[in-house]
Order: structure tokens, then C-alpha cells, then sequence
């Protein structure tokens, strides 16, 4: 459809966004396919289920990029039976018109009580708590939780889709939270609950009713364009300016071969759809050539369009601009195309798209895959001017007529072989320019190999003297370890002597200090005795006085 801008869901759509069968078309395309331009409205539809469950198609040859993300077409199967049930059960009660008394507003809540009862509780509620029940609608819908969010999910959905008093006049008087939280239940789409996207309380009533696209990057009113076909007026919900025809889907995959338009009807559709319904098979030409060629039939106007020139067209303008994933992926994509094609044409170019696919895998560049390619396109021109096949060629012409188409032929073939010269010049010479490079690459790769070699040699000289040098130097080293032996055991020897005189002398100190002690005691004890022989002879010097006071003393008359 056009060029691809991303996969964010919360793209912001842009107020002058075109539609896509709107959009002029590239000059030079004569097939009776739309190629889309890059301003072409598309957005990832980031969560699964829809409301007009019966619409939606799943299978193994859809495209990745073209797939809803969140719940898978398998849980949708896996709990139909207890979706109808519940659905069943919730249509037969009447609504409840009451709420709890509690200020705690649940998910529960908002999808089964009355909205104007809600909506006057959610006034009275913070921004936090609004932005809470935002966020824990966004977790369920992320599915990370696995069967436990997408039972919680069908069992919103269903409380919501089986309600018969949601309607625009009742929904102008619901909260602007409480209007998000019910749409992304109802699509089953995050981005309705992302805080960067705001729409007006008037957009998402109408995408709530189906009047308006739930593509948050389309947005437009429903049905697009003012379309009146069988599809746009009785499927709910469908654009066909943005959403496959066959599965009901979008996404952003834009300038490729994985979405192909009616000029027609203008009602777009995947390859991967067309392929799985047989909407692309073998079909007369328009020529009447047998065995035919590939055709693609629109499901909705049932229109059968060529595919050849079409594809043609897409890589000639697209091509160049193609990396190499997204150049493997086209040609895949022509590769599962023309994979049951019966013409000569159509088989060569599913062996030519093989060939590429197996030479960009093994690592060849994408641009000589992309040249390789459009000189294919060009190639199958000349061979189909020069093998013509309708049947007015065949008729007999006269010879005038016959040597000017000739003439013109031949001229056009000649352009087309001086444009192939020309391309075949310029790779010539860019070869031989590359081939100039390498040369001068190589030469002076030689004599850096030679500086290198020179740098070897004396790179091992130096080795071999630092060898010398670390040979002496061990020498040395054995030689200080010797002297460093001896001197250890001259140490230990002295150390010995030393212990051994030490040993003597504490025995000889002790020696002196025990003779010592016995000379202090024999002086002492002298002393002792002497002291006691004086204080005898005191005692004795004492009592003799004291006898001769006593004695009478004899006076001479």
C-alpha cells in the first residue's frame, strides 16, 4: 500500500491523511491494479478480537505483519462455545441500575452497570484512580497474564457487546474515561487507552457504533468514501481504505507486493488473503494467449486484474528503496504468487525470485539483486515484443504495414537494448574501477606485507638479544642465589654460635649471682652474730655496774 511507517499502535493520526484510493497515481502504471502510495493510511490493529467476530479469518498463509496481535483467532475458537454462553446468559438479565455503595469502581462495573450512573460516580473519582482502571484494562488487554487476562477479557467484552443501551444517545452522557475504557474493550485495541491519544467524545461514540474506523491512524467516517457496496454498508466496522477486504484487517505495511488494490472498487486486500481464498489463480489473458495468465479477483466488485505488470510496476518504482530483509520478503512474496503459475512468464519469474531469495541469503548485495530483477522485467518486455501472441497479430498484413511494425519493433527492442548496454557499460565499469582499486589495494597491501616482514626480522633480532640478555641475567641470578645460599647458612651458623655462648652466659650470670647470694648470707650471719656478741658484752657491762653500786665501799678513817 505504501511505505512502511513502523508498527507503533499509538501512532497520532494526522489531520490531512488521505485516503488511499484518494491518492494520485505514480505516472507510467497501465495495469488495472492500485499501487498505494506512502501517505496511505494504515496502523498495526494491535489487539485481536472484533466485535463482528464473524468477519474475522485466520490461517497459516497470512502475513505476520497483517495479523492482530492479541488474542489469536485460536483462543477466539477455544472459548466460542462459553463466549455464546455467556453472551447467552447476559442477554436474557435485564441491566442492573444500580452500583455499589463503595467508591471503588471496578471494570466489572463500567461494562455492566447503567452509564449514567457510572459516569456521575467517575466524576467524582481522581485522575489516579481513572488512570488505574486505565491501566489495569491495558494489562488484560497485553495478555501477558495468558488464559487467565483473555477469560477476564471475553467476559468484558461479552458483558458489553450483549448490552442493548449502549447507543450513541445514551453514550453522550458517559464519562470520557469511562468511553475509552468501553471502546478498547469493544475492539479489543490498547491504543484507545494510551495516554498520548485523546480523541473527542463525538469519535469515540462513533467508532463505539461502528460509524466511524477504528484504525486510530484512518479515522475515517464509515463507509469510507461514501462506498455502497454489499461490504462497506453490511460489514460493522469496515474501512476499505485501510482494512483488508477478506480478513477485516490493518497494519503498516506500505510500497510493497503484500497489498494489492482495485482500481476498481478501490477495496484493498492481503496477498496472503487473496492466495488462501484463491482470489489469485490462472485465468484467461486478455489476449487469448493459452495457457493464460496469473489473475487477481477482487472480492468485493469480482473484478479479475493481470498480476504480471502489476508486480513489475511495484518493484520498478519500490525496489531501489528496499533494504535487504524487506527485498527477500517481497520476493517471497512474488515467489508464493506465481508459485502455481502455468505460463512461460509467470514460471520464470518464480524461478528468477527463488534464485534471488537463495543468492540474498548466501550474502549477495541487494542492490545487484534489485538490478538483476528490473533487467528481468525488461528482458520479459523484449521477449513479449518479439514473440507476439493475440490473434490480431496473426492476421494477414501487407508488406508495408508489416516492415513499419517491424520497424518499430526493432526500434523499441533497440532502446531497450542500449538502455540494458548502457546498464551493462556502467557495471562494466564500475567493475573495472573496483577492479583498478583492488590492484592498488593488493600493491599496497605487498609492501605493507613486506614492511611487515622487515619489522619481523628485526623484531626476532631483538628477541634473540633479549634472549642473550635474559640468558645473563639468569646466570647472574643462579650465581646471587649461590652466594645468597651461603650467606644464609654462615647466618644460620653464627645464629647457632650466638644461642649457644648466650646459653653459656645465662648459666655462668646464674653461677655468679647464686655465689653472691651465699657470700650476702655468710656476711649477714657475721654480722648477725657480731651484733649479738656486742649486745652480750653490753648486758654483762651493765649487770657488773649494778653489782658494784651494791658492795659497800670501805672508807678510810
Amino acid at each position: 500500500m505504501g511505505m512502511s511507517s513502523g508498527s507503533n499502535s499509538h501512532y497520532q493520526p494526522s489531520p490531512n491523511m488521505n485516503p488511499a484510493h484518494q491518492l494520485p497515481r505514480a505516472g507510467g502504471l497501465h495495469t488495472s491494479l492500485l499501487l498505494a502510495s506512502a501517505n496511505a493510511p494504515g496502523s498495526p490493529d494491535p489487539l485481536g478480537p472484533r466485535s463482528n467476530y464473524n468477519q474475522v479469518r485466520e490461517f497459516p498463509a497470512e502475513s505476520a505483519s497483517s495479523r492482530e496481535t492479541w488474542p489469536t483467532a485460536d483462543a477466539i475458537m477455544a472459548n466460542k462455545l462459553e463466549n455464546a454462553r455467556v453472551e447467552t446468559d447476559l442477554a436474557e438479565q435485564p441491566v442492573i441500575r444500580r452500583v455499589s455503595k463503595s467508591n471503588n469502581i471496578s471494570l466489572q462495573d463500567i461494562a455492566r452497570e447503567r452509564v449514567d450512573l457510572i459516569s456521575e460516580k467517575m466524576h467524582s473519582l481522581s485522575e489516579e484512580i481513572l488512570e488505574e482502571l486505565k491501566g489495569r484494562l491495558h494489562v488484560i488487554l497485553e495478555g501477558n497474564g495468558g488464559s487467565q487476562h483473555r477469560e477476564e477479557f471475553f467476559i468484558l467484552q461479552g458483558l458489553v457487546q450483549s448490552r442493548s443501551d449502549l447507543t450513541a444517545k445514551t453514550l453522550i452522557r458517559a464519562h470520557h474515561t469511562q468511553l475509552e475504557i468501553l471502546v478498547a474493550i469493544n475492539t479489543g485495541i490498547q491504543a484507545f487507552l494510551h495516554p498520548t491519544i485523546s480523541l473527542s467524545q463525538t469519535s469515540l461514540i462513533e467508532v463505539f457504533v461502528y460509524k466511524r474506523c477504528r484504525n486510530i491512524a484512518c479515522q475515517n467516517e464509515l463507509p469510507a468514501g461514501d462506498c455502497a457496496c454489499e461490504i462497506c454498508t453490511n460489514r460493522k466496522g469496515f474501512c476499505n481504505l485501510c482494512m483488508c477486504v477478506i480478513c477485516n484487517k490493518f497494519d503498516f505495511e506500505v510500497n510493497t507486493c503484500r497489498w494489492i488494490g482495485c482500481d476498481l472498487c478501490s477495496h484493498w486486500t492481503h496477498i496472503d488473503c487473496a492466495i488462501h481464498e484463491k482470489h489469485i489463480g490462472m485465468g484467461p489473458s486478455k489476449s487469448g494467449a493459452v495457457p493464460g495468465e496469473m489473475l487477481f479477483r477482487c472480492w468485493a466488485c469480482k473484478r479479475a486484474s493481470e498480476l504480471l505488470g502489476w508486480v513489475k510496476d511495484v518493484f520498478q518504482q519500490c525496489a531501489p528503496n528496499w533494504d535487504r530483509e524487506a527485498l527477500i520478503r517481497e520476493l517471497d512474496s512474488v515467489s508464493r504468487i506465481f508459485g502455481g503459475s502455468e505460463d512461460p512468464a509467470g514460471r520464470k519469474l518464480f524461478w528468477k525470485c527463488e534464485e534471488l531469495i537463495e543468492k540474498l541469503k548466501g550474502g549477495a548485495a541487494e542492490s545487484i539483486a534489485c538490478r538483476v530483477i528490473l533487467m528481468f522485467f525488461q528482458e520479459l518486455d523484449m521477449d513479449s515484443s518479439r514473440n507476439p501472441e493475440s490473434g490480431e497479430d496473426r492476421r494477414v498484413i501487407a508488406p508495408q504495414e508489416a516492415c513499419n511494425q517491424i520497424a518499430e519493433v526493432v526500434q523499441e527492442a533497440l532502446k531497450k537494448m542500449e538502455m540494458v548496454a548502457d546498464e551493462k557499460m556502467r557495471m562494466f565499469k564500475k567493475a573495472h574501477q573496483a577492479l583498478e582499486a583492488s590492484e592498488l589495494e593488493l600493491d599496497e597491501k605487498a609492501r605493507e606485507v613486506a614492511e611487515l616482514k622487515l619489522e619481523r626480522q628485526r623484531k626476532k633480532q631483538q628477541i634473540d638479544e633479549l634472549e642473550s640478555i635474559a640468558r645473563l641475567k639468569q646466570a647472574e641470578a643462579d650465581m646471587f642465589q649461590l652466594k645468597a645460599d651461603e650467606a644464609r647458612q654462615e647466618a644460620e651458623r653464627l645464629q647457632r654460635i650466638t644461642l649457644a655462648k648466650a646459653a653459656k652466659s645465662e648459666e655462668y650470670a646464674k653461677k655468679y649471682l647464686e655465689l653472691r647470694l651465699n657470700e650476702a648470707e655468710a656476711e649477714k650471719l657475721y654480722l648477725f652474730q657480731k651484733i649479738r656478741l656486742q649486745n652480750v658484752h653490753s648486758i654483762s657491762v651493765k649487770e657488773e655496774c649494778q653489782t658494784n653500786e651494791q658492795l659497800p665501799v670501805r672508807t678510810i678513817p
